[in-house]
């Protein structure tokens, strides 16, 4: 299930590295729920209508030199305003000295001030990409997620259907384990999809009759990545008799997660099938897809050529 995600404010700051200079009382608690971060120009001109108080405001070289040219009053009055509002934060970029109606105006309405050395647009853009990943929707799967020939690859089924073995068999051959039993995916990016293994189990595999093994250690650094993105959803079931098994692949199949629709197929398993091979042909063959080459399509076309020439030569 999707949950809402939020970062600590305080999270925020050790991460960047920020200086406090004053701290709100609701500093500890304050929950940052939102990417975007704002740089408040038309707000300090009096100008509040749409504002997202939830954002992260920003003070660069424009909006201080804007300020610098108020007076007295009319700082009081703009940071009055701003601060009126329930803003989570208020960064002052390029180690700039903070207005003293800033500071005044802060203590009145209980604001955190912060400060960062950075360039506006620097801080700014690290801000949004940190906080869009942070941020980002996610959901826990059951699978097993590889990369093969570069192609980040799901592994779904049933428990006991084949999974690990099959991945064990995948990393033997030269190929990359990034997630066992729990996948952690978050959309990134728009229609990302982007899979990584729970911390506390990471590189870790559990096999029936063996128990857990170290991936890590057993296979050594090149059996593992960190993380990968979702580029194909194989599903693994067990052999029905009478069920029909698409043997052209002209037909796209699809599964949606976190609403982004991925290209995904189905394997039918019974003794004999050699997995591991049958899952890199699948995806070598999404890459061909990717690329623009479709063998399924393809052969299509080659029979209905053939059938109009031979019905072609029949009318001759």
């Amino acid at each position: 299930m999707e949950s809402q995600r939020s970062i600590k404010l305080s999270q925020v700051v050790e991460q960047y590295h920020l200086e406090i200079l004053r701290k709100g009382s609701n500093y500890d608690k304050c929950e940052i729920t939102t990417e975007d971060v704002s740089r408040p120009g038309l707000q300090l001109s009096g100008y509040i209508d749409y504002f997202d108080a939830d954002r992260i405001q920003i003070i660069g070289k424009i909006e201080y030199t804007y300020l610098a040219g108020m007076s007295w009053d009319e700082r009081v009055a703009a940071f009055g305003k701003l601060f009126s509002l329930d803003i989570p934060a208020l960064i002052i970029s390029r180690g700039m000295e903070p207005f003293p109606e800033c500071m005044q105006m802060a203590e009145r309405y209980d604001r955190t001030i912060l400060r960062t050395q950075e360039k506006t647009t620097a801080i700014q853009g690290a801000l949004f990409a940190g906080l869009r990943d942070s941020l980002a929707p996610r959901i826990t799967r059951h699978g097993v997620l590889m990369e093969i020939y570069g192609e980040g690859v799901f592994i779904t089924g049933e428990s006991g259907v084949g999974k690990s073995e099959t991945a064990i068999e995948l990393i033997k051959r030269g190929h990359r384990l990034i997630a066992d039993d729990a996948v952690e995916i978050t959309r990134t990016g728009g229609n990302h999809l982007m899979g990584t293994a729970p911390e506390l189990i990471r590189y870790y595999m559990e096999l029936r009759g063996i128990g857990v093994v170290d991936v890590r250690r057993l296979f050594g650094m090149s059996a593992i990545k960190d993380s990968s993105p979702i580029d194909l959803v194989l599903h693994l079931e067990l052999w029905k008799e009478g069920a029909f098994y698409d043997r052209l692949g002209a037909e796209e199949q699809t599964t949606k997660l976190l609403d982004v629709e991925l290209p995904s197929v189905t394997i039918p398993v019974r003794p004999g099938r050699n997995l591991a091979v049958i899952v890199e042909v699948a995806a070598m063959n999404n890459r061909h897809k990717k690329m623009g080459y479709n063998a399924a399509q393809e052969l299509i076309e080659r029979q209905n050529r053939y059938f109009e020439e031979a019905l072609a030569a029949q009318e001759q």
